[in-house]
């Protein structure tokens, strides 16, 4: 729970650095590679220069890398081959719907209405058991004790079931001594349960997580606010203490950081946890969805500058299909989420479902979008007139782009997207409408619909990518030179020989360092990309990487009011 009065349900995160990609990830990835038809020219026309960098010609993608290649003349800078990283978490949490009324035989059904649904088939993986499980009891070693009537065999025996389904589970614990149930007891005449915080016990508990099967751990923050904790450091302990605990038992967790935003997590959470909540809860006990908290919360989940190579903003659960909201706000939702690369962590009461909403949840081209290999955040691109805004997400490929069309006036309007805006030509691009799965067609310099008042259109572009600038470097120091201030696009070439991710950092001037993962990339000389968005000042600007990325490059997006980010 964030500020005091207001009670705080915050969804969970998944960091899949160490799995492979399920396969309903690359079924989506390989849907939106087929709808989006290979029409970019790829970076061309560079600009290889750069004060205190060096112009170079790279080699092929697997082609052993000579440090000091001397420049090509004439010749554009070979693009490596980009990197899938791990998606943002799809899963279900018990929270929004049943809040602490949960046992084993309401779990399980949630299971099974996620399987027979088709959900499970569609990506949804995690089933995340939040608040309301334990209620704060340990034995005399200080290990967490259930009580046996909520669930009869234990913890493990549910998390087990869970796998049966071909899915992955999720638990819930505070940061804090006492959990947000002692402070916020929901439903009310629930009673509150102190201790229910893993202060003082975090790699105990967190290896208890993990012997009993669990994949995935949302940490909540009631206790270490009302303790007066320090948000950075007590998640970095935890993160520690995850680490330690897997050293034991070899299974990690996925651990999702639920400060709700207030010690500005974006600014350190990457590499710290795989997700991090930016806001309260998107909805309370006894409320019903409104555009006006889902906007809030789409609104503070936006750090594009945070969100990449795995790591990603949680706006909190959906809303969709709960009691209260309509299809039209429910697609509206999907739309915003999708194109910040959100998680879907769907809130509603699934053996209630209907068919309508399980369509709405299980669009395979909004899925697409959401969970697009490339990990970026989608950014404001114009806002031509207050309230009709057009949101950009660079997609995986060349020239590829997801976009939004929002309407947040009283009476349909229409609403431009310019390619140029995006990050593209203006040459002519194919467009997809998301929702009607279908191609309205191939449009020069942009294209324009009419929004209704308070809605969405969702969109996938297919054009030609703008030239940018490549740099390389053999010290990790780059100046990167921008012609305005604001959001670039940046591709990083790296190699990676070893099993497992390595962690890099980047740091651009005085603005907080950022921890990449670089996935593995098949062997030492294997050369592959992986994008972030960089916050640049107008002029010269340093951008230092350690730790693998020897390459940069470079280009605006998007293309309109561009401000820079600075630390503080």
């Amino acid at each position: 729970m964030r500020p005091a009065l207001r009670r705080l349900r915050r969804p969970p995160r998944l960091s899949r650095h160490e799995r492979p990609r399920p396969r309903p990830r690359r079924l989506v990835g390989a849907l939106l590679a087929g709808l989006l038809t290979a029409t970019g020219m790829g970076f061309t026309g560079f600009d290889l220069t750069g004060l205190g960098t060096v112009a170079y010609a790279a080699p092929s993608a697997d082609a052993p890398y000579a440090a000091n290649t001397a420049p090509a003349t004439g010749k554009p800078l070979a693009a490596a081959p980009q990197t899938d990283v791990p998606a943002a978490p799809m899963g279900w949490a018990s929270w929004n719907s049943l809040a602490s009324q949960i046992d084993y035989d309401t779990i399980k059904a949630q299971v099974d209405a996620l399987v027979s649904s088709g959900m499970g088939e569609a990506g949804y993986e995690y089933v995340n058991i939040d608040e309301g499980w334990w209620w704060g009891t340990r034995d005399s070693k200080g290990d967490i004790t259930v009580d046996t009537k909520q669930w009869p065999s234990g913890m493990k025996a549910i998390a087990d079931y869970i796998h049966s389904k071909g899915l992955k589970a999720g638990i819930y614990t505070d940061a804090g001594k006492n959990g947000c149930g002692y402070f916020y007891p929901t439903p009310p005449g629930t009673p509150p349960a102190p201790g229910s915080g893993s202060e003082g016990h975090y790699e105990q508990d967190l290896r208890a997580f993990q012997e009993w099967g669990f994949d995935y751990v949302k940490v909540d923050w009631c206790g270490g606010q009302d303790e007066g904790l320090d948000q950075e450091t007590t998640y970095r302990a935890l993160s520690e203490a995850n680490k330690a605990a897997t050293a034991v038992t070899g299974r990690r967790l996925v651990l999702s950081l639920c400060e709700w935003g207030s010690g500005r997590p974006w600014n350190w959470a990457a590499g710290v946890g795989d997700l991090w909540r930016t806001s309260t809860d998107i909805i309370y006990w006894g409320q019903t969805p409104s555009p006006t908290a889902m906007l809030s919360n789409f609104d503070q989940g936006l750090h594009p500058t945070a969100q990449h190579t795995g790591y990603y903003n949680d706006p909190d659960m959906l809303m969709v299909g709960m009691k209260g909201s309509n299809a039209t706000l429910d697609r509206t939702h999907m739309s915003l989420w999708a194109i910040s690369g959100a998680p879907l962590l769907a809130g509603n009461d699934l053996t209630t479902m209907t068919r309508e909403t399980a369509a709405t949840l299980t669009n395979p081209e909004v899925i697409a979008v959401d969970q697009d290999p490339r990990g970026l955040q989608g950014v404001k691109a114009a806002e031509d007139t207050a309230g009709l805004q057009v949101y950009a997400k660079v997609l995986s490929g060349t020239g590829k782009r997801a976009v939004l069309l929002l309407n947040r006036t009283s009476a349909a309007k229409p609403i431009t997207a310019r390619w140029t805006d995006l990050g593209l030509t203006g040459a002519a691009a194919s467009v997809r409408d998301v929702w009607k799965r279908a191609s309205v067609g191939s449009h020069s310099g942009g294209y324009t619909a009419t929004v209704p008042a308070g809605e969405a259109i969702l969109l996938t572009v297919s054009g030609t990518e703008a030239p940018g600038t490549a740099y390389q470097s053999t010290t990790g120091s780059f100046t990167v030179t921008a012609k305005t201030a604001g959001l670039k696009l940046a591709d990083l070439t790296y190699a990676n020989g070893d099993a497992a991710p390595r962690t890099a950092t980047l740091r651009v001037g005085g603005q907080y360092a950022t921890t990449l993962a670089l996935p593995p990339t098949g062997s030492a000389t294997a050369r592959r990309t992986v994008s972030v968005l960089l916050s640049l000042a107008k002029g010269a600007n340093t951008v230092t990487v350690s730790g693998g990325p020897d390459t940069i490059s470079v280009q605006d997006l998007p293309g309109a009011d561009g401000v820079q980010i600075v630390g503080g």
